[in-house]
């Protein structure tokens, strides 16, 4: 029943409900739209408040502890990792060609921003603390799952090693990231400034955090709704891996939490990264690295099932089981 409680008071907040505004809007069919300028400034904006209030918890902490070091670790091996599982559940249970297979794959292996900020203002709301270090996690599994993505295509069609200059190409973009160099740099910025920075910024990357997230989060579902009509041509299979994906990552996840010892918060967010999938760095790189994989699949995948099933039944769902979990 408490879980019940969680997602229903999850799903009638006020981010979701401009989630679920925007997916009525694009069903019928409605004028509404965010301009792409303002789509971009939502991006940056949140962006920019979460590594700041991560730099700024950090700067609160006075030594990198072993704990911290393994949930580093764990969030980086996670997102090295999953992509072999994912691969090796898709060729058995669907009948995608290999190169896609390793596309779906790596998205579930990298991770959702939209999806950690509404997990973020999901704890805020229950007034649960995280660990500021746990931003410096987020950033580091955006670029494991693409590298394991493109081994796993190369080894299993070896046609696909065609694309150098590309992967060239993509091996600079993936350092040169904007958002991760954004998210790094405010990173830094607030362990630099820490409290005293905070505190003067704090009107624009604070108090409106959660009206922002409202707008972004009411672009999503319009977004997600334009990608609806490819599920048309989804197998059952294909459509359920989806759901469950998540839900194995996210329980590696909080398994790892247990073992390392973290708390609520900071385990809650592990595992929504480790249960969340990609759909902005990871489509964008395959794109450009693997163009034999079908964008028709891999997109609305993460974008149209697992995104709108995380933030509204898997995150209170992580959170509920963390509760349980990582309670000491």
């Amino acid at each position: 029943m408490e879980l019940l409680h969680i997602i229903f008071q999850n799903i009638l907040s006020p981010a979701i409900l401009f989630f679920a505004l925007g997916i009525a809007s694009g069903f019928l069919k409605s004028d509404l739209e965010v301009p792409d300028s303002i789509s971009r400034y939502l991006s940056i904006y949140l962006m920019m408040a979460i590594g700041l209030k991560g730099g700024v918890a950090i700067s609160n902490t006075h030594e990198f502890t072993p704990q911290i070091i393994a949930a580093i670790g764990a969030g980086f091996a996670i997102s090295l990792l999953l992509p072999f599982l994912s691969y090796g559940i898709l060729r058995l249970t669907t009948n995608l060609d290999k190169p896609t297979a390793a596309s779906v794959a790596a998205h579930y292996g990298s991770i959702s921003m939209v999806t950690f900020a509404t997990a973020t203002a999901f704890l805020k709301s229950h007034e649960i603390a995280y660990a500021g270090y746990v931003v410096a996690i987020l950033a580091l599994m955006e670029a494991p799952a693409i590298l394991s993505g493109l081994f796993i295509a190369h080894k299993a069609a070896p046609e696909t090693r065609k694309h150098k200059k590309e992967e060239k190409k993509l091996s600079r973009e993936i350092f040169t990231n904007g958002a991760i160099l954004l998210l790094f740099g405010a990173f830094l910025i607030g362990w630099i400034t820490g409290q005293p920075g905070m505190d003067k910024v704090s009107g624009f990357l604070d108090a409106p955090f959660q009206g922002i997230l409202c707008l972004f989060l009411l672009d999503m579902g319009l977004l997600v709704a334009k990608n609806l009509h490819h599920l048309k041509s989804f197998t059952w299979p294909l459509a359920l891996f989806g759901i469950y994906m998540p839900m194995i990552g996210a329980s590696i996840g909080l398994a790892l939490s247990w073992l390392i010892g973290l708390d609520v918060g900071t385990g809650t967010l592990l595992t929504v990264l480790c249960g969340s999938a990609s759909y902005i760095a990871v489509p964008a790189a395959m794109r450009l690295a693997l163009p034999e994989a079908k964008a028709a699949i891999y997109v609305p995948m993460s974008l149209a099932i697992t995104f709108p099933f995380n933030v509204t039944l898997g995150i209170p769902l992580y959170f509920s089981i963390a509760s349980q979990l990582l309670s000491h």
